[in-house]
């Protein structure tokens, strides 16, 4: 069993950056494709971007490219999005996941049921 837990979520204004932070801890295995979901009120959990097991491929969602970066560290167990240039529309719920394949693939990387593991999330509230 992997768990995972978010962190670096909070409030800031349109234009700012975040960083968020995914701890993996368990049964955790460094060639797992990971991948950050997202979760607005009302809305259903999107995926926003997502890193092969090896780190070397990305994916992520139209609504952020440009802005948002994914990375990895394997060497501690981690996971981590940067965003900037936020908008009120990225507020939502974050949410870490990981599914046990090293490639996350271009037609089901968002997907959210292709993702065993979840995080609790962290919350980003952009005004």
């Amino acid at each position: 069993h992997v768990q995972l837990v978010e962190s670096g979520g909070g409030s800031v204004q349109a234009g700012g950056s975040l960083r968020l932070s995914c701890a993996a801890s368990g049964d955790t295995d460094s060639s797992y494709c990971m991948g950050w979901f997202r979760q607005a009120p009302g809305k259903e959990r999107e995926g926003v971007a997502a890193v092969s097991g090896g780190g070397g491929t990305t994916y992520y969602a139209d609504f952020v490219k440009g802005r948002f970066t994914i990375s990895r560290d394997n060497a501690k167990n981690a996971l981590y999005l940067q965003m900037n240039s936020l908008k009120p529309e990225d507020t939502a719920m974050y949410y870490c996941a990981a599914r046990a394949l090293y490639h996350c693939y271009s037609a089901s990387w968002n997907g959210r049921g292709n993702y065993a593991y979840w995080g609790q999330g962290t919350q980003v509230t952009v005004s």
